[in-house]
């Protein structure tokens, strides 16, 4: 009898093993990014009578960090790298601002030159100016500010979750291209969760005999898109400032008398 129960915990425990979800072990699709809810909800307000063009030169990591890994030296960086192309696609998705191209003005200019070179200067516009300048950068990146978790274990049978936070701040910063001035500054913070639960069994079932089994999972969220909804909540952050404040304001509205930066561009 005591056999067929131990047997039997061990069948359960295997069985449960399918309840938990497995990722896709066949070759999957590359899929589009969805639409954060805070972009949803900007794009959802009225636009701009006229979208602001803005320069961004860089907005990089200014953090410093590595990955922490345990026991081992890792070159890789803890936030991305690439938060100038989600800064720039974020003001492009937002409709209130017409990004010029700046990271990449030496290959543009370059270009230019060659095709000046093949005779067709004449036919060449110049390059658009930017009315605003965005700076800033991922600031902060801190790793344990929260831990925890809980656990239970009674006659070799045990389950327990485990869970961490970090987190991220960014700055963004708009200024006047006219006059150097720095109209707004804005910071945003996003957690950074991971999650992990284990259960098993660990049991004698004779003098010889072991009864061993455990399953588990771990939930974490991809670092790159926590900076960029920290980027989204940014920008939506100064779009909100800049009309409250009198810098623009959204078509048919109206101003509060301190004069529109989009009338002037």
């Amino acid at each position: 009898m005591k056999s067929f129960i131990t047997i039997l915990a061990l069948s359960l425990g295997l069985s449960a093993c399918s309840l938990i979800p497995k990722p896709d072990l066949n070759l999957s699709e590359a899929e589009v990014n969805p639409m954060s809810e805070t972009m949803r909800s900007l794009q959802a307000k009225p636009g701009p009578k006229y979208a602001i063009p803005v320069a961004v030169y860089s907005f990089r990591d200014q953090t410093g960090q590595y990955k922490p890994q345990a026991n081992v030296s890792s070159f890789s960086t803890a936030v991305t790298q690439g938060a100038t192309s989600m800064l720039v696609q974020t003001l492009l998705d937002s409709k209130w601002f017409t990004p010029v191209e700046r990271e990449g003005l030496q290959n543009l200019l370059t270009e230019r030159k060659i095709s000046a070179k093949q005779g067709s200067k004449e036919d060449m516009p110049g390059l658009s100016d930017a009315r605003l300048l965005l700076e800033g950068g991922i600031i902060s990146y801190e790793t344990n500010t929260s831990t925890g978790g809980a656990g239970v274990e009674y006659y070799g049978i045990g389950a327990s979750e485990m869970y961490r936070e970090d987190q991220v701040t960014i700055y963004l910063r708009a200024v006047d291209v006219h006059t150097g001035k720095v109209m707004m500054s804005v910071s945003t913070t996003k957690r950074v969760l991971s999650q992990e639960m284990r259960a098993g069994l660990f049991r004698y079932t004779s003098l010889n005999r072991l009864a061993e089994a455990e399953f588990g999972f771990t939930t974490n969220e991809p670092v790159q898109f926590c900076v960029l909804q920290a980027i989204e909540l940014a920008v939506s952050e100064m779009i909100d400032k800049g009309i409250s404040q009198g810098f623009w304001k959204p078509i048919n509205g109206t101003n509060n008398g301190q004069g529109a930066l989009l009338d002037a561009s």
